[in-house]
C-alpha cells in the first residue's frame, strides 16, 4: 500500500426526480419526495404498485439511436452519468494513459428491464415454452453478463486498465467505489471511474419482492409511501437510478488545480452469515464494519458530523442500523444527524450506495443535511435524531454513510472534507 489519499473530483447522478447532479441535490435540498404509481407497465396484479422512476429520455441524454439498441436501462443510466462525471471533473481522459484509467460499476440486478422485456418477446408473453430465439435482439448476450455495464463505460471513456462489476446486492454501490479507492491506494491506477447503476423496475423484480412483502402495499398514497424511521413503515419502495464518480489521488488533483468534493477516507464490508434477508436486531457486523472503516480514516466516532443511512423503511432494517450506530458511536450516535434519502429518491438497489455517497459528498459541498421526508410518527425503537421532514445547515466535515444487503452484506464508508478545497 502506498499510503495515497483518494478524493471525489467528479459526480454524475441520474435519480427518480433529478437527472443530474443540479437536479438532484434540488430534490434533495428541498425535502421532495420522487416515489409514484408504477408507469413503466400495468402494476394492477401486484401488492407494491409504487416506485421511484426516472423521466429519462435516452436520445435527449446524448444516446444515438445504436446505444439505445444495444444497452440496457441501467448500462443508458451508467453512460450518461459518466458522461456527467468526466465533464464535472475537467479531466481530459483522452490524454491520459489509458492503461492507467481504470473502471468499477456496481449492480445488484444488472439488465433486469432489458431481460424481462426480451423474455416476453421471445416467448409470445410467456405462451411458449420453448421460446424462439429469432425473436431476441443481436445484442441479448449483453443482458445476459453484468460485466458488459463496465465495458460500456471503458468504451465510453477510453478505459484500458481494471474494469470490474462489482454485485454485492444493494451495498454493490458502497462496494465498487470502496474498490475502486483500493487500486488507487496502491498504484495500480491514476484515475478510476467508479459508481453503480440499476434499472429493476419490472414485473419480475416486483413479482420478487412482493413474495416476501419486503415493498410497502401503501399504494394509495405514492409520495408518502417510502417512510423509513417511521412508526408507520410498512416496506421500502423500489426505484432506479446511477451515480458515477471520478476518483484520483488527493495531489494529483491538486496539481491541475481540481474541485475536491471530498476525501474517501475509510471504507470497510463486513458479512453477517446469518440469513439470506434477515438481520439481527442488534447490527454488530454493521457496528464492526463502521468500527473498521473508522479506524481506516483514522478518526473518532465523535469526529463524525452526519450519517446517510440505509434507512429503507422496513422494520428489521431501520432498527438494526440504529442499534449499529449506538454501538459503534456511542452516545455521540444521539447528537449525529441521521437521515435517509430513499424516502424522497426510492431504494434503486445496487446504485444506491452510489446515489448516497454523491448525497454526503453535495451534503458536504452545501452545509446542508437533507432531510427525512414522510417522517412524522415517532418509533421508540428508533430514537436518533433521523432529520424529519426539512433539510438542515449544519457543518459537516466528516461523513458516514452505511448499506446494507441481502446476504448479509454490511458496508460502510467515510467521507471527509478537504481543507483548501473550493470551487
Amino acid at each position: 500500500m502506498t499510503g495515497r489519499r483518494v478524493v471525489i473530483t467528479g459526480i454524475g447522478v441520474l435519480a427518480p426526480g433529478g437527472v443530474g447532479v443540479k437536479d438532484f441535490w434540488s430534490l434533495l435540498s428541498e425535502g421532495r419526495t420522487a416515489t409514484r404509481g408504477i408507469t413503466f407497465f400495468d402494476p394492477a396484479p401486484f401488492r407494491s404498485r409504487v416506485a421511484a422512476e426516472i423521466d429519462f429520455d435516452a436520445e435527449a441524454s446524448g444516446l444515438s439511436p445504436q446505444e439505445i439498441r444495444r444497452m440496457d436501462r441501467a448500462a443508458q443510466l451508467a453512460i450518461v452519468a459518466t458522461r456527467e462525471a468526466v465533464a464535472d471533473s475537467g479531466l481530459d481522459v483522452g490524454a491520459m494513459d489509458p492503461y492507467r484509467l481504470g473502471v468499477t460499476i456496481g449492480s445488484a440486478v444488472g439488465a433486469t428491464m432489458g431481460l424481462d422485456e426480451e423474455y416476453r418477446v421471445v416467448s409470445d408473453e410467456g405462451r411458449l415454452d420453448l421460446v424462439d430465439h429469432e425473436y431476441a435482439i443481436p445484442h441479448l448476450y449483453n443482458y445476459f453478463v453484468p460485466s458488459s455495464f463496465a465495458a460500456e463505460v471503458a468504451w465510453a471513456v477510453g478505459a484500458q486498465g481494471p474494469s470490474t462489476v462489482v454485485s454485492t446486492g444493494c451495498t454493490s454501490g458502497l462496494d465498487s467505489v470502496g474498490y475502486a479507492v483500493e487500486l488507487l491506494r496502491e498504484g495500480s491506477v491514476d484515475v478510476m471511474i467508479a459508481g453503480a447503476s440499476d434499472a429493476p423496475i419490472s414485473p419480475i423484480t416486483m413479482a420478487c419482492f412482493d413474495a416476501i412483502k419486503a415493498t410497502t402495499p401503501r399504494d394509495d398514497a405514492p409520495e408518502q409511501a417510502s417512510r423509513p424511521f417511521d412508526g408507520t413503515r410498512n416496506g421500502f419502495v423500489l426505484g432506479e437510478g446511477s451515480a458515477v464518480f471520478v476518483l484520483e489521488e488527493l495531489e494529483s488533483a491538486r496539481r491541475r488545480g481540481a474541485h475536491i468534493y471530498a476525501e474517501i477516507s475509510g471504507y470497510a464490508s463486513r458479512c453477517n452469515a446469518f440469513h439470506m434477508t434477515g438481520l439481527r436486531p442488534d447490527g454488530e457486523e454493521m457496528a464492526e464494519a463502521i468500527r473498521v472503516a473508522l479506524d481506516e480514516a483514522r478518526i473518532a466516532g465523535d469526529r463524525i458530523d452526519y450519517i446517510n443511512a440505509h434507512g429503507s423503511g422496513t422494520k428489521q432494517n431501520d432498527r438494526h442500523e440504529t442499534a449499529a450506530f449506538k454501538k459503534s458511536l456511542g452516545d455521540h450516535a444521539y447528537r449525529t444527524p441521521v437521515s435517509s434519502i430513499k424516502s424522497m429518491v426510492g431504494h434503486s438497489l445496487g446504485a444506491i450506495g452510489s446515489i448516497e455517497i454523491a448525497a454526503c459528498a453535495l451534503a458536504m459541498e452545501n452545509n446542508v443535511v437533507p432531510p427525512t421526508a414522510n417522517l412524522h410518527t415517532a418509533d421508540p425503537e428508533c430514537d436518533l435524531d433521523y432529520v424529519p421532514l426539512t433539510a438542515r445547515d449544519h457543518r459537516t466535515d466528516t461523513v458516514l454513510t452505511v448499506g446494507s444487503g441481502f446476504g448479509g452484506f454490511q458496508s460502510a464508508m467515510v467521507l471527509a472534507r478537504v481543507e483548501g478545497s473550493t470551487r
